[in-house]
């Protein structure tokens, strides 16, 4: 696989601020150290630019930033298949969410633990979120952030106990005053505990029907969740982030805290924007996820407001459980929740988003690329083709086409709710801090180890 250390690879280069067609993006020592017009170069300037790798007609975008993968809730993923799928998608840094199926990264000694697992399998890099304990929320806060961990990650649902428990609003409010001192973001899975639990108990004898899990988690359940954690956040001066948010609605609440000087930030996932309650029933456990798929009506809400920059960006919430956890017909609560995405999350947004008219190819660098990795951290270094970034970059043949088989799919899940979706685009190649990690043409990989972990650096 292509490992010089100085090259120029000559394509459309495609910025937030537009494209810039025919030039040459300058790499060395994995560092971009230039970007170039090819028209204003001479035939001995051209040559002077040592080995050139030609991507003419293709789109030359920054390296996808993720910002919520689970790689470890489904023991059988880890980094060695999550990051091959993410590279495979176009995604050259992913950030890891802290709930494991062994347990929370709470402390700094479950953190270095991974982040040396992390740094033996994967060939991306990877961030890291860590979360808090019910029981000593706030002795790990420091030396966690200290450690460069990207965010602090908490729910206001409790999904597991053990795993991914509720945190109590008391408990928040005194945590996001510590986890503001760190400049570090806090971002919740905004479902309030007491709206589902008494929902779910409503429907829990009408688990055939596919479309009992929406009505067992509806709206008010997340709106009142994220609104109460805006209030929180404002009350402790912390910066927050909403995870996998649903419907238009939360975007519009977010947007007047923000008016009244909360540092807030929102996602919305593929999955929301492709997908609603209509496809349940064809979907099934497959379709399972949380918060659930909402209306048409707020499918195309979404689009617009990802088009008009409401959306701060999108991710993939990618939770790659197998198919014996997401396979019960006869009741639709038995089923994890969750699905698998990393590897869709580029060409999915770019034939859904791009390909359609509903974003410009611009949009989506600022959605995917440039503002996660701004939130969480990484923007002195990731998200952006720019000199003196890492070279973190994926060739995008525009002019491809084809049908989404989840059997040449890199995650260990080997399944997609996305199957037989007809995509635009093809991930031709895929870089990171100047190697090909990913080519596209013989499905091949780096070796298990290049991906490095990435510390976060937060202003306060």
């Amino acid at each position: 696989m292509h490992n010089t250390n100085e090259y120029a690879l000559i394509g459309n280069i495609v910025l937030t601020s537009g494209i810039l067609y025919d030039h040459a993006l300058c790499v060395s020592e994995g560092k971009i150290v230039n970007i170039i017009p090819m028209k204003s170069l001479t035939d001995a300037e051209i040559a002077s630019l040592g080995n050139v790798i030609r991507a003419d007609g293709c789109y030359v975008l920054p390296g996808v930033v993720d910002a919520h993968v689970h790689c470890y809730s489904a023991l059988n993923e880890g980094f060695y298949h999550a990051s091959r799928s993410a590279a495979a998608g176009g995604v050259t840094t992913v950030i890891e969410m802290p709930y494991d199926a062994t347990g929370m990264i709470c402390t700094l000694e479950a953190f270095e633990e991974k982040k040396q697992r992390l740094e033996a399998e994967s060939v991306v890099d990877m961030a890291m979120l860590v979360t808090i304990h019910k029981e000593d929320g706030y002795d790990h806060i420091r030396s966690l952030a200290a450690a460069g961990a990207c965010g602090f990650k908490v729910s206001m649902f409790n999904t597991d106990s053990f795993r991914f428990p509720r945190i109590d609003d008391g408990q928040l409010l005194d945590s996001f005053a510590v986890i503001a001192e760190t400049g570090c973001p806090v971002g919740v899975h905004a479902e309030t505990d007491e709206i589902v639990r008494r929902y779910l108990d409503k429907y829990k004898d009408k688990g055939s029907d596919p479309l009992s899990h929406g009505l067992s988690r509806p709206k008010v359940s997340e709106s009142t969740a994220a609104v109460t954690a805006m209030e929180l956040a404002l009350a402790a001066g912390a910066k927050l982030h909403l995870y996998h948010c649903t419907f238009p609605r939360i975007f519009q609440l977010v947007e007047y805290y923000r008016s009244q000087g909360l540092r807030v930030t929102a996602e919305t996932c593929t999955h929301y924007l492709v997908f609603s309650e209509e496809d349940m029933p064809r979907l099934k456990g497959r379709g399972k996820i949380n918060p659930p798929l909402r209306s048409p009506e707020d499918v195309e809400g979404l689009w617009d407001l990802a088009r008009s920059g409401a959306i701060d960006f999108v991710t993939s919430d990618h939770a790659p459980w197998l198919l014996d956890r997401k396979s019960n017909d006869a009741d639709i609560f038995a089923n994890a929740s969750g699905a698998p995405g990393v590897e869709q999350l580029l060409l999915v947004l770019y034939s859904e988003g791009v390909a359609k008219g509903r974003l410009s190819i611009s949009d989506l660098v600022r959605l995917l690329c440039e503002n996660p990795a701004a939130t969480f951290g990484l923007g002195h270094r990731k998200g952006k083709l720019a000199v003196g970034y890492d070279a973190d970059f994926v060739v995008l043949d525009p002019a491809a086409s084809g049908v989404l088989d989840e059997r040449k799919l890199h995650s260990s899940a080997g399944w997609s709710p996305y199957e037989g979706m007809g995509l635009r685009g093809r991930v031709m190649q895929t870089y990171v801090r100047g190697k090909l990690v990913y080519d596209g043409d013989t499905d091949t990989f780096a070796e298990a180890g290049y991906g490095h972990f990435i510390p976060a650096i937060h202003n306060q």
